[in-house]
Formats: structure tokens, sequence, C-alpha cells
């Protein structure tokens, strides 16, 4: 599920990238290529292997689109290879952060995506309510417009639990963050809501790490791990006005076992969804 706290043109937002000019470029250009050759959205999908709402968040400039969507419409749409030439010029656009842009196309097309949160509810999990909230306090001030865009695009991102069955989603949230109530008692009702509807899918793990542990093996802070259909695996960590995506084998091989380690110390996903019930019944 990618940078809940950044995004690509500036760190500290919604872990979606803002839309860029070179984005809406890319994307009406891909769309003047499939009207031209007489293919919906839905058929160009098919075409390719991904999804129609994926198509349609590159061609209105929403999401960056990684090299194997690239090859695949340009092979679909005549194999002239100007989409590829073009999506060059996607990574060179001075705002965007090379480290999120890589974490993004990761976040998109992996197996397996495992998030440690002891800050937020992770932006894949988030309700809209929860969301504004956090957009509407981010100094500094965004317009009503900006957050508008910044939940646009994290609802966009949250397709993937659903149109990604066969990828499997793990998640360990401090129950800290659960009992703040961010945003009020009627947001926190409505979070725990879908909170436990994304907990009830096939492909989903949400387990809680109770207030009084012992041990507790991310002490750190907060960490998404990936892995990849070709086998790689790779993390990513931010603090405040950064990000770091790890690439190093043997840096990530720790962060995986750290993970391991946390998944035995949380609470497991039966009593977690028990902890929650109980949280929703007392507001």
């Amino acid at each position: 599920m990618g940078a809940d706290n950044s995004d690509m043109a500036v760190l500290g937002g919604s872990g979606e990238p803002e839309v860029s000019d070179s984005l809406r470029t890319f994307g009406a250009m891909v769309q003047a290529l499939r009207e031209h050759a007489g293919l919906g959205r839905e058929q160009l999908a098919e075409s390719i292997g991904y999804s129609k709402h994926m198509v349609a968040s590159v061609e209105q400039g929403r999401r960056l689109p990684d090299t194997a969507f690239v090859e695949g419409v340009d092979r679909a749409l005549g194999g002239t290879r100007a989409l590829l030439a073009a999506a060059q010029h996607l990574g060179r656009q001075p705002g965007l952060a090379a480290w999120f842009r890589k974490w993004a196309g990761l976040e998109a097309t992996a197996i397996a995506l495992y998030t440690y949160e002891c800050r937020m509810i992770p932006g894949l999990l988030q309700t809209k309510a929860y969301a504004r909230t956090l957009f509407e306090d981010r100094l500094p001030l965004l317009t009503d417009d900006e957050i508008e865009a910044q939940w646009t695009a994290r609802a966009e991102r949250q397709r993937l639990l659903r149109e990604r069955p066969n990828a499997s989603f793990s998640f360990i949230i401090e129950e800290s963050v659960v009992l703040r109530q961010l945003g009020g008692p009627d947001v926190t009702r409505c979070l725990l809501d879908y909170m436990l509807q994304c907990a009830a899918l096939r492909n989903a793990s949400l387990q809680i790490m109770p207030l009084k542990r012992t041990l507790h093996a991310s002490l750190s802070g907060p960490l998404q791990l990936v892995e990849t259909p070709d086998g790689r695996r790779f993390a990513y960590a931010e603090g405040h006005m950064n990000g770091h995506l790890i690439a190093e084998p043997k840096d990530v091989a720790v962060l995986h076992q750290r993970y391991a380690k946390l998944r035995s110390q949380a609470l497991t996903p039966e009593d977690s969804v028990s902890l929650l019930e109980r949280l929703r019944g007392a507001l």
C-alpha cells in the first residue's frame, strides 16, 4: 500500500503523486492513440492485462505508469514506440521525487505488500472523512481543491486491495492509532467499519499491536515492504520531510525479519478483529 505521508512533489502530503503537466500530457497521448485505434478503455485494459481503472487513471494524469504498462499499451496501439519515448520524460520531471516514482510502480504491481504503522491508519484502509482530517490538519495548509485532489488520488490507490485479489496485503497497526479517535467518534466509527470490511477480504490480513507489549521489533518507526512478480524485494521508510526507498538485499532481508517478528508479537488477525469490534461497539 505506498507512502502514506509523502507525495511526488512535496514530502509530507498524501502518498500519491500530484497531477503534473507531464502526466496529463502523457495521459492525453495514450487516450488519443487509443481512440484513434477504435478501442475502449476496457478493451485496451484486457489486451495489456491491467484494469480499466488503471487505464483511466493514466489517461487522466492521476497515476504514473510503470514500464510494463507503457510497453503493453505501445504494442497494443501500433508499436510505434512513441509512448516509450514520451514516458522517458516522465522520469526527468524536475518536481517528481525518484524514490517515490519507483515505490509507486512497485506497489502497483506487487504480489505482496506489508505495512506497519504507528502514526496513522495506512492509506489503503482510510475512509474519506479520516483522510480529509489528515489533509485539513496538514501544514502548510492545503486549499479545498488540493484536499479533494489528494483524496481522489488516495481513493484511486485503494483500488489495489480489490483489483488485485491474487496479491496479498498485510497490515500491522498500533492500537494507539485507533484509540486516538482522529477526527472524532463519528469519523472513528466509520473508519472501524471500513477496516473490518477490509480485514474480511481473503487477500488481506490485519493485525493490531496492543498497547501493552514487553517486546517490540519495530520501535524504529513505520515500515513498508514489497515483493515483486519477479521475486525481488524492496522496503520503504519515511519521516519528516523525507522518504527512503531501500533496495540493498541485505538491508531488506533484515527488515523482513523485523516484520516477521512483529507479526508474531501482534495480536492474531482473529483477535485483532475482535478488538476492533469491541472498540467499535464502545463508540
